[in-house]
């Protein structure tokens, strides 16, 4: 499975909500630039952890993520 696909696809969920295209969002694209605040960025882990069946995202890891490519990596973390 490709992570950034499906990634591109949760992300399009919340990021429709922002008027945000979508087809921009690359791994270095920073989620405060897709209009995502703290509270999205919390809901978006929410989605990753029950798609990718993953064990909770701790707040400090939380805040570690800043980027498509830190969430991304973050999934690989929690998988292995």
């Amino acid at each position: 499975m490709d992570i950034y696909a499906k990634l591109k696809e949760l992300l399009s969920k919340q990021v429709r909500q922002k008027k945000f295209d979508v087809e921009k969002i690359t791994p270095e694209t920073r989620l405060e630039d897709l209009g995502l605040d703290s509270l999205d960025t919390a809901e978006l882990l929410i989605n990753i952890e029950q798609e990718f069946n993953l064990p909770e995202v701790t707040q400090d890891e939380m805040l570690d993520v800043k980027t498509v490519e830190d969430v991304k990596n973050l999934i690989e973390k929690k998988r292995a």
